[in-house]
Parts: structure tokens; sequence; C-alpha cells
């Protein structure tokens, strides 16, 4: 945004462009919702000094002139509608909404800005029409998980050439699952893998998806983005390890977790944006005008360690191209 479009948006009456709901906002501070279907424990620390980063780009620093409220779902997905009502009717003037959590923002309000950050097109989701003019009062971030599934699995087998066989690991309750077998199974086909999904939507089925895997012995593991799985990345990690099965993941908390490899959005820097984006409305501007931003910056982790200890050596190919090597 020029500084002329921020002279004018600052003093000629931000308060006018902001929906009803947060011109009704008690004097004071603005509060900004966040709204995340996981728990608090499965984001890690940086992903909210991101979104405060991104706050602080647009002039709003928490406890100085803008307030969080934060409401977590525990992986409930049947909590968030009421989480989301909870936050109208706190009449907050954004809601910054994660994952599953933007469509029950949107499902609570049509006044409220939303500010959403999700894994998948939000065209084909369905959250917006377009990406250039979003319309409506929801704009956001696309980290690009679900569409980098066939990047991370050729990866996958540029580490390991002599796979035939890989498991994915999905959660059957959560609506990026049908997204990534839509995407996995054409790649799969292409790098000449065949695929055998487990399902596990909890810790004890986390548990027996590793059994079966023990049992039927295919040559790796895939893990599909999910904030589940998220919680439980120190579990898959260690489920990996004692049983040496080569993994592939979405981000680099489950490298940084002991994992062997991963590969994705930089989700920190996605969090930013979506800080960004939200003070960019307290200021005035509105979602229907901001085009939604399409993560530009993915990286890929590997933990060293991980691979000597399943006996792998990782290619030089993979080292060069690593954003990271853990040891």
């Amino acid at each position: 945004m020029s500084n002329r479009r921020e002279f004018i948006t600052l003093l000629g009456g931000a308060m006018a462009a902001w929906p009803l709901a947060a011109r009704a906002q008690q004097p004071g501070m603005p509060v900004v919702g966040l709204l995340h279907p996981a728990s608090p424990d499965a984001v890690i620390a940086n992903r909210l000094r991101g979104l405060r980063q991104g706050l602080k780009e647009a002039g709003f620093v928490e406890g100085e002139n803008v307030t969080i409220e934060q409401r977590w779902a525990e992986n409930q997905m049947d909590r968030l509608p009421e989480l989301a009502a909870a936050l109208v009717r706190r009449q907050v003037s954004v809601i910054a909404a994660f994952g599953a959590a933007a469509f029950a923002a949107r499902a609570a309000t049509t006044t409220i800005p939303i500010v959403f950050g999700v894994p998948d097109d939000p065209v084909r989701q369905g959250l917006v029409s377009n990406l250039a003019r979003p319309g409506g009062n929801l704009t956001g971030i696309n980290f690009f998980v679900a569409e980098l599934t066939a990047k991370r699995l050729g990866l996958l087998r540029e580490l390991l050439p002599a796979a035939n066989r890989v498991a994915v690991l999905v959660n059957p309750t959560s609506p990026e699952a049908e997204t990534t077998l839509r995407d996995v199974e054409p790649a799969a086909r292409a790098l000449g893998l065949q695929i055998r999904v487990l399902n596990a939507s909890t810790s004890r089925e986390i548990n027996e998806a590793f059994a079966t895997f023990v049992r039927e012995q295919p040559d790796a593991l895939f893990v599909a983005a999910n904030p589940f799985f998220q919680t439980r990345r120190v579990q898959l990690a260690a489920l990996a390890a004692r049983h040496a099965v080569p993994t592939a993941f979405s981000v680099r908390d489950y490298a940084e977790a002991g994992g062997l490899m991963s590969y994705g959005t930089d989700v920190t820097d996605a969090w930013r944006q979506v800080g960004l984006y939200t003070g960019r409305i307290l200021k005035g501007e509105k979602p229907a005008d901001l085009p939604v931003v399409q993560s530009t910056r993915f990286e890929l982790v590997i933990n060293a360690e991980t691979a000597r200890m399943l006996g792998l050596t990782v290619p030089d190919k993979l080292l060069a191209t690593a954003d990271e090597v853990i040891e």
C-alpha cells in the first residue's frame, strides 16, 4: 500500500471503513481474535511470534495498542462453531483463523473481517471466489501445504531411490485427508510407487498404524499435514525411530523433533503474513480489497542424525538443496 493511501486511511476516518461489529467495540485497544483447531502446544512458539511480528510491521504491538484473544479447539472440530460465535459476541475487530477454523469463522459472521491461513486453495475450498479480489469479509494466506504433497513424495523417493511401497498416514476426520489422497495417489503412480493408506485420529490409533506398518513392512512412511499430527510430532518421530521407518513430514517441527525429513511452507512466515494483513485491516483496509497471498517460501529440512541412525546415506544433491541439515 502506498504512503499516500496510508495517510488517507489514517487521517480520513479508518473507523468508518470498519464493519459495524468492529465499530461497536468498547473504547480502547482493538481486539484480534485468534481461532485455531488445534491446541496451544501444537503451535510452536515461533508461529505466534510470527503473528505478532506481522502485527508489529503494521504498527500494532500486543499489550500496547492491540489485544489478542485466543481460542483453541483442542483438536475437537465440533467446538469451533461455538468458539467462533464467542469471538463474535466479544465484538473483536478482526478474526485470524487457521485451517478448519476459517470455515467456522465464516459461518459465524459476515461483518467482522476474517484473515485466514489455510493449507489448501481457498477458491477450491469455497472460502473466496477469487484470489485477486476475494470480496466479502474474508482474505488471507494459502500455506500451500496440500499442493506440496507431490513434491514432498518426490523428495522422499530421491532419498530412497529403491523404495517401491509407501504407507500414507492421514487423519480421516480432517478435511486435509481427502486433499492429500487426491494429490498423493497420482503422484505415487507417476513415481512408480504403491501406496497403502493408514488412518489415525487419536494417539492410540497412531500406535496401531505403526503396528500395521511393522507387519506389512513398506519401504517408507509419508505423514499427511494435519493439526492433530502436529500435536503428536514427538510421538510420531519416536515411533519412526523405534521401528526404523524412514518418514517424510510436512513442516520442519517434525524434523526438529527427530523426524527424518520435512518439506513444506515456512509456516512461521505465513503466520507473519496473517498478522500483517490483520494489522492492515485494523488500520482501515477492507478484506475484499486485499488479494489472497500465496506462500512463496518453502524449506527442506533433513535430520542427518536420524538418517545415520537408519543407516541411510543422504544424496549429495539433497544435502546441497536442503535449507537446513540437522546434525
